[in-house]
């Protein structure tokens, strides 16, 4: 059997976390819908219901999406620029819906009167929102704007790198701790039920949890399998932040 290229492996484990993704915010949407009544932006838990799907689309599956963009076999000839402001313009985006989902649910908790940042979930949560928007900023400083030296682009590209697979991994976290907290509140808060009888709430979430873990794994298989080859020199790289154009 020949051996499969490494672009059609790459486009392979791309198109699989690209569908894995979709499913997933499919999936949260879906138990939004068909367990807590939707979405409003009222206070109500139907405006709690935004936090959930926010947080898995911005902080899991588009976070997820741009810390791959340098794998894709196109970027690894010509100009790194587009590929740095398509980097740059994914990760904003998902910090700002981020951004929204926590919105979301300090207005649902101080309209129920529900205490903040009480739980590991809201600990974990934030500390990845916090640590995302720090490194968004020093990224976009050091590598798209004409200020910082080449030196001290090349000394903080793997300290980027490196915050890019935590903050990642503190995401699915965050995902994972809160499907099973949401689980317990609103399962174990219900006479007819529990979580513990595993009801179809209950084993639709915990579906949701494993894919969710399917696709972190997919993309972090992808960053291990696929090295990120430059195609120009370090120091041609180098003189290329936004504000200057390509050489």
């Amino acid at each position: 059997m020949a051996k499969m290229r490494p672009a059609a492996r790459f486009y392979l484990l791309y198109s699989w976390s690209l569908l894995l993704g979709f499913i997933c915010v499919l999936s949260v949407v879906y138990w939004s819908y068909k367990w807590h009544g939707g979405f409003a932006w009222d206070g109500t838990l139907q405006h709690f219901n935004w936090h959930p799907v926010l947080m898995v689309t911005s902080l899991v599956i588009l976070y997820g999406n741009a810390i791959i963009i340098y794998r894709i076999p196109s970027s690894q000839s010509g100009s790194k620029l587009p590929w740095k402001i398509l980097h740059a313009g994914v990760t904003l985006v998902a910090l700002l819906m981020s951004v929204v989902g926590l919105v979301a649910v300090f207005m649902f908790h101080a309209q129920s009167k529900i205490p903040h940042l009480y739980s590991l979930h809201s600990w974990v949560g934030l500390s990845a929102v916090i640590l995302f928007a720090c490194q968004w900023l020093s990224g976009f400083m050091s590598f798209l704007l004409p200020f910082a030296p080449p030196w001290f682009r090349r000394l903080y590209k793997p300290i980027h790198v490196y915050y890019g697979m935590a903050i990642f991994i503190l995401s699915l976290a965050a995902s994972f701790i809160g499907i099973n907290e949401k689980l317990i509140f609103s399962l174990n808060g219900k006479n007819s039920t529990s979580y513990s009888l595993l009801p179809p709430e209950g084993q639709f979430a915990n579906v949701l949890g494993m894919l969710l873990m399917g696709f972190g794994f997919t993309v972090m298989w992808i960053l291990n399998s696929v090295q990120r080859q430059p195609s120009v020199p370090e120091h041609t790289e180098d003189r290329q932040p936004l504000l200057e154009g390509d050489d």
